[in-house]
């Protein structure tokens, strides 16, 4: 696929109240997709931007306020807007801009493999695929991860940067499960045999001339243990 800055368009006329009677999966589902798009900056091997990690942190925070709003109440406009408007926030640089790369991306690439082979809303498969990928990688910045749990999910400094990644880790898999969205393959309603795994593995490599990751240089071997995991969960 074409992925280049000269493809985003001049302006864009967003409306929230056209997404009114967009079913609670699809919202669900759209609002994951959201968070992933600035979760996959923020997490980096590198170094980061102090400014930029804070509009990132507040990003999500609100994307995730607002999806709680629409659980009970889907025409909440100003729950509406906010999705909208961090939809476009998420995914134009900016929650990403001055760090060390581009961003992780390996969870949104295991997840065209998924996406390709069977069925399923990109955003659920992000959320089946998620918890999977950071369990695998967390080790390697675990100060990265447990900040993400104090700053984004209200989780307490114990000065253990190891035990609040895997708290945060797991509250926001918590927060997933909280909107309906699935956390494992079985959830999402799939279930890979170990050769699709292997196949999905085969094509997230381009057969082999690639690695995935930024936190972590995903190889062949990672990535298939990534996906056995999430579907053995």
């Amino acid at each position: 696929g074409l992925n280049t800055d000269y493809s985003r368009c001049k302006f864009a006329v967003m409306n929230p109240t056209l997404t009114y009677t967009l079913p609670p999966y699809q919202t669900m589902s759209g609002a994951v997709d959201i968070m992933m798009h600035t979760i996959e900056r923020y997490f980096v091997a590198g170094s980061s931007m102090a400014l930029t990690d804070e509009m990132a942190e507040a990003l999500l925070r609100v994307v995730m306020a607002s999806a709680r709003t629409l659980k009970s109440k889907s025409d909440d406009y100003e729950a509406r807007a906010n999705l909208m408007w961090a939809s476009s926030l998420s995914h134009n640089g900016l929650t990403g801009c001055g760090h060390a790369s581009r961003g992780d991306w390996a969870p949104h690439q295991l997840e065209h493999e998924m996406g390709g082979m069977f069925d399923v809303a990109h955003g659920a498969g992000l959320a089946a695929i998620w918890g999977s990928w950071a369990r695998f990688v967390y080790k390697e910045r675990a100060d990265r991860f447990a900040r993400f749990g104090h700053r984004v999910l209200g989780l307490p400094v114990t000065g253990d940067d190891l035990a609040d990644a895997e708290r945060a880790i797991e509250s926001l898999l918590d927060f997933f499960r909280e909107i309906d969205m699935p956390t494992t393959f079985a959830e999402l309603g799939i279930h890979p045999t170990a050769e699709e795994i292997s196949e999905m593995t085969v094509k997230a490599t381009y057969f082999g001339t690639r690695t995935l990751g930024d936190v972590m240089v995903l190889g062949s071997e990672e990535i298939k243990a990534i996906f056995t995991d999430a579907a053995q969960r």
